[in-house]
């Protein structure tokens, strides 16, 4: 196969970018856009010795899994990869994909998945269901406002059609709308990315499912939002408009946000509740963005954690205590550990807000922090381990590191519960679990992210040594 090749090819799978994956002749092409079951003419655009990609040039059967995407610009932004298969056949493939990295990656045995593998929570709605959404602010080439989100793999601004990205809550728009007409009104200009030139870079917008409370953050390339107050007598009629602040970032960065948030009007938080936990979330805070299924996940973890009220628990990586919290509502006491320190003073204050006192949060690399602890117990009480009945992980998508695996088998916990954002990462950690005396016991997946490839897991792991 070389460059410039135009063959016809049946799509068979999905790869992690949610390009379609087919063979010609034993050769491999990745095709965006294509779907699961698609038979399609396609123009090679990159050939390698063993695989090649290749441009949509026309469907010459459509899929039975291919459906009408709900948004028009679906193809290029780069937010919903797969929004044209059919919602079923989504849930399908990402079930499929985390059952094969755990057999292919995990050398976890066919036999024992078909056992203990729970079928994948998928939603009864998978749109409207992002609680944050973060729009660059552009122009277009006739120089007109434009909002929107990235081209895949690019920095192109695709503008969100009539501002209402599907995914997200209809106040967007409003909120969208508001914000450029004040621009326009007051003459602020947008940051140009690669000038380094103008100011307002992004919009942050949260969105409380439960409160209904609505946080608006305009990030800046500057110290100051001039005519503010105009942008004030805007934002503030929109019904549950909770907490207006700005964010500078003067750094030629891609990362979105800075440091500094500075209030405009109103708290700089909002508030919001996962189960009966209540959450105070601030601009820089992480959250999940799909409450209705981390419910779901959190639920999972709790129940596959198995407690009785008599356990102690370690929340490894635990952000602003969000699993910590739901745990500590069974468990008999938490501990939190997390690198990010404002997170670990948002996990005590909601802790303190919820009136949980069994839970207690460390900062500090969860690989440092760990053996420590761990180190420093075995000197106070000679000939006893560190005691952990549960450890509840839920690390970024490189996984865990080697050392806190090791801490972890050490402090020989009776159950281990794993919340993955990646599975490739969780099979080859579980891989090295089940090699230092634990066996996989659960499996389920949880679609958090409809429309896209991404999928969240949780496994259970349980200590094969009798006590």
């Amino acid at each position: 196969m070389k460059k410039n090749d135009v063959v016809t090819v049946e799509v068979t799978d999905i790869g992690i970018g949610g390009e379609g994956i087919g063979k010609v002749d034993g050769y491999t092409l990745f095709i965006k856009d294509a779907v699961i079951g698609d038979t399609v003419e396609v123009k090679v655009m990159k050939a390698k010795k063993n695989y090649g990609y290749a441009r949509l040039m026309r469907i010459v059967k459509e899929s039975a899994f291919r459906v009408s995407a709900r948004c028009p610009e679906a193809r290029r932004c780069g937010g919903c990869q797969i929004q044209e298969m059919d919602y079923r056949k989504q849930l399908e493939f990402k079930n499929t994909k985390v059952r094969n990295n755990l057999i292919r990656l995990g050398s976890v045995e066919e036999e024992l998945l078909d056992q203990i593998m729970e079928p994948i929570a998928g939603m009864e709605e998978p749109f409207r269901y992002r609680n944050k959404a973060q729009f660059p602010i552009g122009v277009d080439k006739e120089g007109n406002l434009i909002a929107g989100f990235y081209a895949g793999r690019t920095h192109q601004i695709i503008p969100v059609p009539n501002r209402d990205c599907v995914l997200g809550v209809p106040e967007n728009k409003v909120i969208l709308d508001q914000i450029l007409d004040y621009m326009r009104e007051e003459k602020i200009s947008a940051y140009d990315e690669e000038r380094h030139k103008g100011l307002v870079r992004h919009v942050l917008v949260r969105y409380g499912f439960t409160t209904k409370e609505i946080m608006v953050c305009l990030i800046i390339n500057g110290d100051k939002l001039p005519c503010s107050e105009k942008l004030l007598e805007k934002l503030t009629k929109i019904p549950g408009m909770t907490s207006i602040t700005y964010n500078i970032n003067k750094e030629k960065t891609n990362v979105i946000m800075g440091s500094k948030v500075c209030p405009l009007w109103g708290q700089t938080y909002i508030t919001d509740y996962i189960g009966n936990v209540k959450y105070q979330i601030s601009p820089l805070s992480f959250y999940q963005v799909n409450p209705v299924q981390t419910e779901v996940l959190y639920g999972t973890a709790l129940e596959y954690a198995g407690l009785t009220g008599k356990e102690t628990v370690w929340d490894v990586y635990c952000g602003i205590g969000t699993i910590s919290l739901f745990l500590a509502q069974k468990a008999q006491k938490v501990y939190g550990v997390e690198i990010v320190p404002q997170a670990i003073e948002d996990a005590k204050h909601n802790a303190e807000i919820n009136e949980i006192t069994n839970a207690e949060f460390f900062v500090g690399k969860a690989e440092e922090v760990l053996p420590e602890y761990y180190a420093d117990y075995a000197k106070e009480h000679p000939g006893e381990h560190a005691r952990a009945d549960v450890i509840v992980v839920d690390p970024p998508r490189k996984g865990c590191e080697r050392s806190v695996l090791d801490t972890m088998v050490q402090m020989e916990p009776e159950r281990i519960v794993y919340v993955s954002c990646d599975s490739a990462t969780l099979a080859r950690d579980v891989k090295y679990l089940r090699e230092n005396g634990y066996e996989i016991r659960k499996v389920k997946a949880t679609d958090m992210f409809p429309m896209s490839v991404h999928v969240e897991t949780v496994v259970l792991l349980s200590q094969l040594k009798q006590k």
